[in-house]
């Protein structure tokens, strides 16, 4: 696809530049990071109503997150025949992704994660290393080793499936994280788009729109429960859970179809 990667496609963000406290955009580097994570996660697309009806709760109970407004941009790994996604898809107890991700466009000495994510039941875990873009290219590729148990877990990963990017999704996110509850985050992702060439987080975010609409993608992460007042604002604002992949998505609406053309030609010239 011929998807721009070098800049946006014109993106018309339904939140608005600073549309929560005098945001801030572009984030190449996170201060404070964590690298291993296991928590709930909740989806919820959101009209531009309902998500001006969540803002008072959320600034009762919740602050802008450091960085406030950031794009984030995820190389997704994968196997030649999508074996990953397309067992993701078919919603097993168990599953597993790998991507690398940055926050803003990286130079090839700026830092991006080398992210393992598996999901076990309704428990997200996530594990993940940080290393200069251009070593993180070497590292999937098998070229260099890096030390540490979780690069040892990727490794190990990859000499099972050997996956490499299929697909770059990238999107703009406003992130609020909890007062009384550290562990809590709420997340709004808009303007999500994708692209199947130039698959490298230094080359931009461009591509093209995912949803094709003004829906905003809210996500709910928590250790525990949702709490009582965020439960009482979503019913409210009458927010129901849906269930959500962005690469998921992508592969489905998108690339499904060539993938199944592309098996059949091999299949007729074996």
């Amino acid at each position: 696809k011929g998807n721009r990667p070098f800049r946006r496609t014109g993106f018309s963000s339904p939140l608005g530049r600073g549309a929560i406290l005098g945001s801030k955009k572009g984030v190449a580097h996170m201060a404070s990071t964590q690298y291993s994570f296991e928590r709930r996660e909740e989806k919820y697309f959101l009209t531009p109503v309902q998500y001006e009806a969540l803002l008072t709760p959320l600034r009762q109970h919740m602050h802008a997150d450091e960085h406030e407004q950031y794009t984030i941009c995820s190389l997704y790994c994968d196997t030649p025949d999508w074996q990953l996604i397309r067992t993701s898809l078919e919603k097993p107890y168990y599953k597993e992704k790998l991507r690398v991700r940055s926050y803003g466009t990286p130079t090839p000495d700026g830092r991006v994660f080398v992210e393992l994510k598996k999901k076990v039941g309704g428990i997200v875990y996530k594990r993940r290393i940080a290393l200069p873009a251009a070593r993180a290219d070497a590292f999937l590729r098998g070229e260099v080793s890096v030390p540490g148990q979780i690069a040892r877990e990727i490794s190990w990963f990859q000499r099972m499936y050997g996956a490499q990017p299929r697909v770059l999704i990238a999107y703009d996110r406003t992130a609020f994280a909890g007062v009384t509850e550290p562990g809590l985050r709420v997340t709004f992702d808009t303007g999500i788009r994708w692209r199947t060439d130039h698959l490298s987080l230094t080359a931009g975010d461009g591509g093209a729109p995912l949803l094709g609409d003004d829906r905003i993608l809210m996500e709910l992460k928590t250790p525990d429960a949702c709490p009582l007042w965020l439960s009482r604002a979503l019913s409210q604002a009458g927010a129901r859970a849906t269930s959500f992949s962005k690469y998921g998505t992508c592969y489905r609406e998108h690339l499904e179809a060539g993938a199944q053309n592309h098996f059949k030609e091999a299949l007729h010239s074996a």
